[in-house]
């Protein structure tokens, strides 16, 4: 049911109506207890007999109490009052990413730092088994102080546990479920990984592709997939490739290889990770790789395990017989290849030769 301005549900005084989505009505209240601002969720008319909404309802205040995370909008309570089950949940003011994004795309700086805060939201909630399944602009708020918050646990759902999974602006679209071979396809259609449109069982890589949706719309100010009805648009997930070349020139190498890396159809060679995406927006980019278009992890990784064998070696050279000439200072040169990213580095006992392995699962060795 609509609530009215001025509308007690307890302590909470409702205000106005602050967004509506396809799992709730969202409204900023007045707690008359502790003096503060808050916002009130509730379910919509059509659903708020539903037993399944229900159920999700519960779920989303279970998921939101188990996070904590400075990017994610935080539950303070589920309570129930003139027969009405509510949400309270910490309001954030300030626009959505979607209401940003409605000005045009974002620069490249500002697009980096708001996604290192979303892929933090991201990896919280994966650190803890939950999949958010409703990734997009409308989602995520952007306080006035550039803080990024990710709302709406709605759809969240535990993954690994074997359980099939749910499915204008595209970035208002609705949230969407469907009946889809005996699975249920929850979602947003724009933002949907390929196995979502499919109603397959997903997990934390669905997130992932969803990120990438999101990357590429901050830069271009367009969303990747578009069409005139929700099918055509799920039909374009499923069957075409992310088009890319519309990112613009100044795209950071970074930045384009976790796009690319995200949106990658098979989930199989999908960028697993938020805390891996973040790491590699974080991490400067070797000029060599720049100019290929592949970032590659810090050399600090790499520079750490160079520090740390010489720290063992001076520590063991005492005990060492007979002792051995002090190797004079050797350069070494890594050359560029097709699979830059250094994963794990290791020292011959001689010092001579550095063993590596860059990329999946390809070794070299440097003179």
């Amino acid at each position: 049911m609509a609530l009215d301005i001025g509308t007690r549900l307890g302590p909470y005084e409702i205000g106005e109506l602050a967004g509506r989505g396809g799992m709730g009505e969202v409204y900023r209240a007045r707690d008359t207890r502790l003096k503060r601002t808050v916002a009130i969720k509730i379910l919509p008319d059509a659903f708020a007999q539903d037993i399944d909404r229900i159920r999700r309802f519960q779920q989303e205040a279970e998921t939101l109490a188990a996070l904590t995370h400075p990017n994610i909008a935080a539950i303070h309570a589920l309570e129930e009052a003139n027969a009405i089950r509510f949400l309270v949940l910490e309001f954030v003011e300030g626009d959505t990413l979607a209401d940003r994004l409605k000005q045009g795309a974002l620069f490249p700086r500002e697009a980096t730092r708001l996604a290192l805060q979303i892929c933090g939201a991201l990896s919280a909630a994966h650190d803890r088994g939950i999949v958010h399944r409703d990734l997009k602009p409308a989602n995520i708020k952007i306080a006035p102080d550039g803080q990024v918050k990710l709302l709406d646990f709605g759809l969240a759902r535990m993954f690994g546990d074997g359980s099939p999974t749910a499915l204008g602006d595209l970035s208002h679209s609705p949230t969407i479920t469907a009946a889809s071979a005996g699975h249920v396809i929850a979602g947003t259609a724009a933002y949907m990984s390929p196995q979502q449109a499919r109603g397959r069982p997903i997990d934390k890589r669905a997130d992932m592709w969803a990120l990438g949706c999101v990357l590429y719309e901050m830069l271009t100010g367009k969303p990747l997939f578009d069409g005139e009805t929700v099918t055509d648009i799920l039909a374009a997930i499923v069957t075409q490739e992310p088009n890319l070349d519309a990112l613009p020139a100044d795209t950071p190498p970074s930045m384009r290889w976790v796009i690319e890396h995200c949106l990658r159809k098979d989930p199989n060679v999908r960028l697993r990770d938020a805390a891996d995406a973040a790491s590699m927006l974080g991490a400067p980019v070797a000029s060599a790789h720049a100019a290929a278009g592949r970032p590659r992890r810090s050399w600090y990784v790499a520079l750490a395990g160079i520090t740390a064998a010489g720290l063992i070696a001076a520590a063991a050279a005492p005990y060492l017989k007979p002792a051995l000439p002090a190797p004079a200072p050797i350069a070494f040169e890594i050359a560029a290849s097709d699979a830059p990213i250094i994963q794990m580095m290791a020292i011959s006992p001689d010092g001579r030769r550095i063993a590596y392995v860059a990329g999946a699962g390809q070794t070299a060795a440097g003179n």
